[in-house]
């Protein structure tokens, strides 16, 4: 990690423009490496959650289809006892002594059997089940491997940026802390705060370009630029809101900053 660069609190209201366009350009930076990784991060947990779901939904499916399972085993082992029951009473209506044992046989014989019917119903029924079902986990297994393979892909980019701009940008991020601690003046950070928070670009400090404010089409007047070009105070752009700093001093300060972060990289 860079060694964290120390300054005193600028005096002037030129030494605070030069110090609040610094922290501008060092936090336009952090934006930029940030835009490289776009809505991968919001990609990526998406994915993960879609994943955690299917991986519920599976398991949800797969214990239906084992409970199925499970039941036509159970209905499969009760027709079985039911017709061993079967067979013990038809050999003992062989040996009845009368109509009333005998019927009594049959009441018993046709009891199991409705019980097969009954056993034999619920098996057709749990082995629907099993089928939709099981053509649901197939469809959801190929669903999250395939969600699998695209997170690991979204993963493996997102990692790839990370790593070629995290030593990067924890120097920018620690001079963006140092610049700020540095700017001796709570008001006009807060300012700044402000405005690069309300801005879609995050620039709440520009220079004059072709005599208008940095991506505005309004021209600054003649005047104004003397002032703006003076550096005796701090001259806001009424159309866009931003804080307005002449090209020559953005130009002296994109230089120098260029060259300490190379230094510091």
């Amino acid at each position: 990690m860079a060694k964290k660069t120390s300054t005193a609190a600028p005096a002037t209201v030129e030494d605070k423009l030069r110090a609040l366009y610094n922290l501008q350009i060092v936090d336009r930076r952090i934006d930029e490496i940030r835009s490289l990784r776009g809505e991968l991060p919001l990609e990526v947990q998406d994915l993960e959650d879609e994943i955690t779901g299917l991986e519920t939904r599976l398991a949800r499916i797969q214990e239906e289809v084992t409970s199925a399972k499970t039941e036509i085993k159970g209905h499969k082992q009760l027709i079985k006892g039911c017709q061993e029951k079967i067979s013990k009473y038809e050999e003992q209506q062989k040996n009845v002594r009368n109509n009333r044992e005998f019927d009594a046989i049959a009441k018993e014989i046709e009891f199991q059997e409705l019980e097969i019917q009954l056993a034999e119903k619920h098996i057709r029924e749990f082995e629907v089940t099993v089928e939709t079902r099981g053509s649901v986990l197939a469809s959801v297994e190929e669903k999250l491997a395939e969600r699998k393979s695209h997170l690991e892909f979204k993963q493996g980019e997102l990692e790839s940026i990370i790593k070629e701009t995290e030593k990067e940008e924890a120097i920018l991020l620690e001079r963006s802390v140092s610049l700020s601690e540095n700017l001796g003046d709570e008001r006009l950070l807060g300012a700044y705060q402000r405005i690069r928070g309300k801005v879609n670009n995050g620039l709440a400090v520009v220079s004059i370009e072709r005599g208008a404010s940095a991506g505005s089409y309004f021209t600054i007047p003649p005047q104004r630029q003397m002032e703006i070009a003076q550096r005796k105070k701090i001259m806001i752009d009424e159309h866009s809101g931003r804080i307005l700093v002449d090209p020559t001093l953005a130009r002296e300060e994109e230089e120098k900053m260029a060259a300490e972060l190379a230094a510091m990289a």
